[in-house]
């Protein structure tokens, strides 16, 4: 008897090529999520009157936009190629698309931020200060309106690669990553503004910490044998403290944010450490599936037995005299 045939590769080499991202592209991805989750709840608060928030908001904005695009530029290598990217706009490539997402966001953010930073300075800044001022609440309300996809479309970028476990992910992993967001940045709101402001912060918390737990679950089911590498080695561990941080924090946020200063800190920090879990799983185990061979070759196989067998079916009903 000939045994069952197993999965292989070249030698057991990689069928795909490892990611050369760095490990600062996780912290780009986490900072990218608060920079856009914070500029969504700085518009809320300046529009419906929660000075506190709305400057909690801006400046966190303005600071994960300020890490995301150094972890961006570090990892390219030199500024000057981010600047390349923007000579051709290409709607088919997430990089080109994010590239100009980017772009379109940071002036408002850059400015409403900087309106907070001057109204924190003990000295005034005549004209150029009121200018900023007046211009402050509708950039604010401009980076809004790119936040949404300042948070979702690294996720994009992740699953338009080969890499099995960010590919096989690309249905839910945009909605992972925006719900990691609205937990990260309602869990800084939480932390940074006082209690009678601070409530769209705990609320955007809990709905995104939920949605994170939700569709993460079910991720883990759509994803096939590739979300065994969100479940070993330290992808594993990465996404296990996710899962715990994440629901704990929601569960304080939700019980008991609203009563305690102290407990909607703790609670604001467990989210943020949740969502930088999250991200730094991801990126993980898509490196990981991509330098195990089985991760490719056993899905690529069952896809052409499911093809092969599809076509036998079709085949036997056209040849069947029963079906004529």
């Amino acid at each position: 008897m000939v045994p069952a045939a197993t999965f292989t590769s070249y030698y057991g080499h990689p069928v795909v090529k490892v990611s050369p991202w760095e490990a600062n592209i996780p912290a780009y991805l986490f900072m990218g999520g608060v920079a856009g989750g914070s500029s969504l709840l700085a518009a809320g608060a300046d529009l419906s009157g929660r000075p506190a928030l709305r400057r909690a908001g801006r400046l966190a904005a303005l600071g994960g936009l300020t890490v995301s695009m150094v972890a961006l530029v570090h990892d390219l290598g030199r500024p000057e190629r981010f600047v390349n990217m923007l000579r051709v706009i290409k709607p088919t490539s997430p990089m080109s698309i994010g590239t100009w997402i980017l772009t379109a966001y940071a002036p408002g953010a850059v400015l409403a931020g900087g309106a907070e930073i001057l109204r924190l300075l003990p000295v005034s800044f005549g004209p150029l200060g009121r200018l900023v001022e007046f211009a402050a609440r509708p950039a604010g309300l401009a980076a809004a309106a790119f936040a949404p996809g300042v948070a979702s479309y690294t996720a994009v970028l992740l699953t338009d690669t080969a890499t099995p476990a960010w590919h096989d992910a690309h249905r839910e992993l945009p909605f992972v990553f925006v719900g990691s967001a609205a937990a990260a940045s309602g869990g800084l709101g939480m932390v940074c503004a006082p209690l009678d402001q601070a409530g769209p912060a705990r609320r955007l918390a809990v709905v995104g910490a939920v949605a994170e737990l939700a569709v993460e679950h079910r991720m883990e089911h759509s994803m096939g044998l590739s979300a065994e590498a969100l479940h070993t080695g330290t992808p594993g561990r990465l996404m296990r403290a996710s899962k715990a941080l994440t629901a704990a924090g929601a569960l304080g946020a939700a019980l008991f944010g609203g009563r305690s200063r102290v407990a909607a800190g703790i609670s604001g920090v467990l989210l943020m450490a949740g969502s930088a879990c999250t991200r730094f799983g991801v990126f993980e185990a898509g490196q990981e599936s991509a330098k195990d061979p089985k991760y490719t070759v056993v899905p690529q196989r069952e896809r052409v037995d499911r093809r092969r067998a599809a076509e036998s079916q079709t085949r036997d009903r056209t040849t069947d005299p029963s079906t004529a």
